[in-house]
């Protein structure tokens, strides 16, 4: 009784129609399409978490990966490459549907068996390994690996496996019997899932509309309503911030925070996010291709100074591609990436290039000073000798193979060097796949070792022979940690919690509230 009343009471303070919570968002992005099957996106993968569900949950208050039950209730090994499945009664989708083995079994074998292109991408740099789920009742089902899988609850936690229903799917194009291209296309736009917000209205590009799901089968949402809009401007998200248009803005860049700061109404929210801003270098591209120059473009990017300008130090800088959520796999004694300008002009006099203009692609607003970034970088590439031009435009082009150099982001996916690192650039993932990075036969061996061995020790010695690999044949360049930022007004108590995925809007019981005053 006395949560209802205060919660009765804070709606009084909240925009929306009286009686009912409601939060706006001004978001710099929103998605296209959504479908957490298909989708790997910054953007997109904020939307997932408050509609829909996976079997293994996990407490996102903490970094360190720590499961429990989700949809499924127990889980356990029955065969070295099998997993049993016991579900949890009483599910229900957002049309009303219940959720019972076979909308699981249809989940897990639209990717493990996929033939829907965008399915085909996602199964291959991260379900791989697996081959089949198959039913024993209603609420048990299988789940059948190629080989031993070291991390089971790591990758079953994934969103690529939330579960959707199978029916309403199957039934929104052509024959309801079958899953047909055109269905996935059509889900994708209107979305069901099982978790405590539906999705009421979506807008691709524009708008995304929350509503309570009131048959939910944990613990109720707080919010009655959630609306995200699209605001891409920053001056734009900040004006509605300060003008009740909004309760929460995304991606506040650090010059900015003092503006938010100084309003004594409203306040922010930041952390180091667990995802890297990346350059991406198209190592078959000919102006590309020698490992020397790649080599040198990497060590006259001076990180350090890239952090204090664009970040205001707050960002984190590292030695190699690793996190702290590796736990035993964290090495940042690795010296994968360092600043050297004097070796860089060297390794530039030694290598084939003969002052050609070199184009970088980034997006105007994509990532967070992304552009600011690629301006700095412009200036260092010159202090060697490069020539740099900028192309600004929103369109992706790390599948073109006239692109040379761009940015990009590799999030940590899950908290394992295969869950930022190799999904980005295992043999066979999207890298390779998009034609800019081919790995040679030593490489893929390294990666089989680190990727399959029950040895924490060889996994260790593997991954830091890869990381030797990528120092001496450069396909990428990690620049830092973003620290990002999130304006509030005063009366949202609202945190970005470490174990998500990157930029996750968790609008889930225990994870927002309201003060009083």
């Amino acid at each position: 009784m006395l949560r209802k009343a205060l919660l009765a009471a804070v709606a009084a303070l909240l925009p929306g129609t009286a009686g009912a919570i409601e939060l706006k968002v001004g978001s710099a992005n929103m998605a296209p399409y959504l479908d957490p099957g298909r989708d790997h996106s910054n953007v997109g993968s904020q939307f997932y978490y408050n509609s829909f569900d996976v079997l293994i949950e996990r407490d996102y208050a903490s970094s360190e990966p720590k499961f429990k039950p989700g949809l499924a209730l127990s889980w356990q090994l029955v065969e070295p490459t099998v997993m049993e499945f016991k579900l949890r009664e009483g599910v229900t989708f957002h049309n009303g549907e219940a959720m019972t083995a076979d909308d699981v079994v249809f989940s897990f074998n639209r990717m493990f068996q996929s033939s829907f292109p965008p399915y085909q991408v996602r199964a291959k740099d991260r379900l791989g390994n697996f081959d089949k789920a198959e039913k024993v009742d209603d609420f048990t089902l299988r789940v059948h690996v190629k080989r031993p899988e070291p991390l089971w609850e790591t990758l079953i936690n994934m969103q690529q496996l939330m579960v959707i229903p199978e029916d309403y799917t199957k039934g929104l194009t052509g024959d309801p019997k079958l899953a047909e291209h055109s269905d996935y296309e059509a889900f994708s736009l209107a979305p069901v899932g099982t978790g405590p917000y539906r999705i009421a209205e979506f807008i691709p590009g524009e708008r995304l509309v929350w509503q309570r799901h009131d048959a939910f089968w944990g613990e109720p949402a707080p919010l009655d309503k959630v609306t995200v809009l699209k605001v891409p401007e920053m001056a734009s998200r900040i004006t509605a911030l300060k003008n009740s248009e909004v309760d929460v803005i995304t991606n506040v860049p650090p010059d900015q925070l003092s503006t938010i700061e100084a309003d004594q109404n409203l306040k922010v929210e930041g952390m180091v996010t667990p995802l890297f801003h990346v350059l991406i270098f198209n190592t078959q591209n000919e102006k590309m291709k020698d490992p020397k120059f790649r080599r040198a473009l990497s060590l006259a990017v001076d990180r350090d100074t890239l952090n204090e300008a664009l970040w205001l130090g707050k960002a984190v800088v590292p030695s190699s591609h690793t996190y702290p959520q590796f736990g035993p796999l964290y090495m940042p004694e690795l010296k994968t990436f360092e600043y050297d300008p004097e070796e860089a002009k060297k390794l530039l006099a030694e290598s084939g290039y003969k002052g050609e203009e070199i184009r970088f692609d980034t997006s105007a607003v994509y990532y967070t000073n992304g552009l600011l970034a690629a301006q700095a970088i412009q200036e260092m590439w010159a202090g060697i000798g490069v020539k740099l031009a900028i192309n600004v435009d929103d369109k992706w082009t790390g599948n073109d193979p006239t692109m040379n150099v761009r940015n990009w982001s590799n999030p940590l996916y899950f908290a394992d060097p295969f869950g930022s690192f190799g999904v980005m650039w295992a043999p066979g993932g999207p890298s390779e796949g998009e034609g800019r990075f081919k790995p040679d036969a030593d490489y893929a061996a390294a990666w089989e070792k680190f990727r399959f061995s029950d040895s924490l020790e060889d996994r260790r010695a593997a991954y830091a022979d890869l990381m030797e690999r990528i120092r001496k044949d450069p396909p990428f360049l990690v620049l830092y940690q973003p620290y990002e930022s999130w304006g509030l007004r005063k009366s949202v108590n609202w945190a970005p919690k470490p174990g998500h995925i990157p930029y996750v809007l968790d609008f889930r019981a225990g994870s927002i509230d309201f003060a009083a005053n």
